[in-house]
């Protein structure tokens, strides 16, 4: 396996970084502000999008730094999962860049979902406006009154009433709810109990201002709403779309849900290992800048050595998940269980650990919004658990490895 970067990602990488460096680090600071002044509670009716960011959106398109994530030359950049897992790296180490070159989950992922399972009404409908980043989408799968680890334990039902599917039950910590411009959401339902377990739910594509929907609220992690994105719980009362919004067919939400989840969890990982980057050069920074009992603080206490630690896991992290990326595109999907499975461990407790002895050398400024480090921390806890908690990814891997023996 060869990680370095082909002609193709250098390119895109170096346009990439100078775009981030030109046009977003000078705001990041001022947008972090603003957003807590603007986006305060969890009133999400009242969320705004911050003026700087369709600017930056537009200029994006116009670099040709859009859509990156998107393997299609037509309708994105062409780049494959290794090519774009550099590029995720980068924009992770901004909270709100991935919005700026319609990167962000999980818009990604819905995207992908509507071009390799989506109709050409669906897609004409649909993934069009996402992949102009005209609207912000939703998925509802994971849900407040059964062990959602166990995705199987889904009670939404999907029922077919004549030339309507009928949905019920409710969904929370559905990601970019609360977002102005969230227009669809891709909920998956039970809809076939007599099936056997990986064939009872479907996907159906529901616009979010469909009768009998309901927002109820916006969740926090720790303390944080997460605007304008927000992760919402809502509730779904005989709410009726059209057949027509059913993907692919009745019985095969898992089937797609195996398709979406392989390249996305590339993403989020590669998002996280340059989240850890960021936190690391703060760290570094700080430990530089600040003198305590007439040192610097990098000097005290074992800081080197912390240091250390934090760029060789960081590198271990990358370089598993570069191994995933290139198992997706040579052998599939399938073929690289074990690898996907592994970094959503590894990589979001590595990006914990990293996070937290960044917090510590900032001491009092780390808690709080003073620095960005509050919410990698928030961020780095969620990921533990957004796509499966650590103990399913680590099941996967045992039963694979065990499979070995037998």
């Amino acid at each position: 396996m060869d990680f370095s970067y082909n002609e193709k990602t250098q390119d895109y990488l170096t346009r990439l970084k100078a775009f981030i460096r030109q046009n977003i680090e000078p705001i990041e600071d001022k947008t972090y502000a603003e957003n807590e002044h603007i986006n305060p509670s969890g009133d999400w009716l009242n969320w705004k999008v911050l003026s700087p960011i369709e600017g930056l959106k537009q200029q994006a398109k116009e670099a040709g730094l859009w859509n990156l994530f998107l393997p299609d030359e037509s309708l994105g950049q062409g780049l494959s999962c290794t090519e774009y897992a550099p590029l995720a790296e980068q924009m992770g180490r901004i909270l709100f860049a991935p919005e700026i070159f319609n990167c962000n989950a999980p818009d990604t992922g819905n995207m992908e979902v509507l071009y390799h399972f989506g109709n050409e009404q669906q897609q004409a409908t649909w993934l069009q406006p996402l992949l102009n980043g005209e609207i912000r989408s939703v998925f509802g799968m994971t849900e407040p009154d059964v062990a959602s680890s166990d995705a199987t334990n889904m009670q939404a039902s999907i029922k077919e009433e004549g030339d309507e599917l009928v949905l019920n039950g409710k969904k929370w910590w559905s990601t970019g709810l609360g977002h102005p411009n969230a227009k669809v959401m891709i909920f998956m339902g039970l809809s076939n109990p007599e099936n056997d377990k990986h064939n009872q739910h479907s996907m159906v594509i529901v616009p979010l201002d469909t009768p009998g929907l309901t927002v109820k609220r916006m969740l926090t992690a720790y303390g944080d709403y997460d605007a304008p994105f927000g992760h919402g719980e809502m509730e779904l009362i005989n709410v009726r779309v059209p057949k027509e919004n059913l993907l692919v067919g009745m019985g095969k939400g898992f089937a797609i849900a195996q398709g979406r989840l392989g390249p996305g969890r590339i993403h989020h990982c590669m998002r996280a290992i340059g989240m850890a980057e960021k936190a690391l050069e703060l760290a570094i920074k700080r430990g530089c800048e600040r003198v305590a009992f007439g040192r610097p603080i990098i000097d005290i206490g074992g800081n080197k050595e912390r240091i250390a630690k934090a760029r060789m896991a960081i590198e271990q992290a990358r370089l598993l998940t570069m191994q995933a990326a290139w198992k997706i595109d040579n052998l599939g999907v399938k073929n690289a269980m074990v690898d996907i499975s592994a970094i959503k461990v590894v990589v979001p407790n590595m990006l914990q650990e990293v996070v937290d002895m960044a917090i510590q050398m900032h001491g009092g400024a780390g808690m709080c919004n003073d620095f960005v480090l509050a919410r990698l921390a928030a961020g780095a806890r969620s990921l533990r658990l957004a796509d499966g908690p650590d103990e399913v990814h680590m099941a996967m891997v045992s039963r694979l490895e065990l499979k070995k023996y037998r």
